[in-house]
C-alpha cells in the first residue's frame, strides 16, 4: 500500500548502530554522503538530518532481506518523490533507490539506502562508469564501520553542490591524502568539468591557471 514518506520522521542511527543493524547482512555495504565525511573526520561537519549507507545494485535485495524483524524496507513509488511502497512491491525492473528503512514499533525512519555501481575488484562511479576506484581505496574500515573514501563523496556531490556541500568540501579537502586529493582532482576536471567547485581545482593541463571550467557554462 503506497504512503507518503514525508509523514514520518526522521530519527537516524548514529555509525555503529547502523554497522549493528546491518551485521547480519553478506553484501558489501558502507556509510556514504555526509555520514562517511563525518566518520572520516572524526567529528561532525554539519547537522545531518538523515544518514545514508551504499550498496551494489544487484546486492540491495540481499541487504534487505538481512534487516532484523521489526525494520521494513520502503521504495519509490510512481506517483511522485513523495510516495513510498513496501520495497516486496517494487518492480523488480525500477530504479529501486533511495531506499528507506524504518523502524516500525517508533514509526521513524532510521536509515536510507542508496544503490550504486560496482565491479568485482572496483567501486564504479554511476553517473559515468569511466570513473573506478578499487574497493579498498573506495571503501575504508574505520573502527569496523566500512565507510565511503571521502574523495569518493565529494565526486558525488559536485555535479550540482548546494551550500550546505560547499560547507562539506571546505573541510574536507584540506584533509585528504595526497593521493586522494590528485585522485578527487582529475575526476572534477574529466567527469564534472563544469561544476562550480572545479574553478577551484588546477588543470594538469595548464598548472598556472585555474581550470577549464574558467570559460565554461556556469
Amino acid at each position: 500500500m503506497p504512503s507518503r514518506r514525508s509523514l514520518t520522521p526522521w530519527e537516524p542511527l548514529d555509525a555503529p548502530s547502523t554497522a549493528e543493524l546491518l551485521s547480519a547482512a553478506t553484501v558489501r555495504w558502507w556509510l556514504s554522503g555526509g555520514a562517511a565525511l563525518d566518520r572520516r573526520l572524526g567529528r561532525a561537519i554539519r547537522p545531518r538530518e538523515n544518514i545514508d549507507v551504499s550498496v551494489v545494485a544487484a546486492d540491495l535485495p540481499a541487504l534487505v532481506a538481512s534487516l532484523p524483524e521489526g525494520f521494513s524496507a520502503w521504495a519509490p513509488g510512481e506517483e511522485g518523490e513523495d510516495e513510498v511502497i513496501p520495497f516486496a512491491d517494487a518492480p523488480a525492473d525500477a530504479d529501486l533507490q533511495p531506499v528507506l528503512i524504518r523502524d516500525d514499533a517508533d514509526d521513524v525512519w532510521v536509515l536510507q539506502v542508496n544503490a550504486e555501481d560496482g565491479a568485482p575488484r572496483a567501486w564504479v562511479y554511476k553517473r559515468d562508469p569511466r570513473l573506478t576506484l578499487p574497493w579498498d581505496r573506495a571503501v575504508l574500515d574505520i573502527d569496523g564501520v566500512p565507510t565511503g573514501a571521502p574523495e569518493v563523496q565529494l565526486v558525488w556531490k559536485a555535479l550540482r553542490p548546494r551550500p550546505e556541500d560547499d560547507v562539506d568540501k571546505e573541510a574536507v579537502v584540506a584533509e585528504l591524502t595526497d593521493e586522494a586529493r590528485a585522485w578527487y582532482e582529475r575526476a572534477i576536471l574529466s567527469i564534472h568539468p563544469h561544476s562550480s567547485w572545479s574553478i577551484h581545482v588546477r588543470s594538469p593541463f595548464a598548472p598556472a591557471k585555474a581550470s577549464w571550467n574558467r570559460k565554461g557554462p556556469a
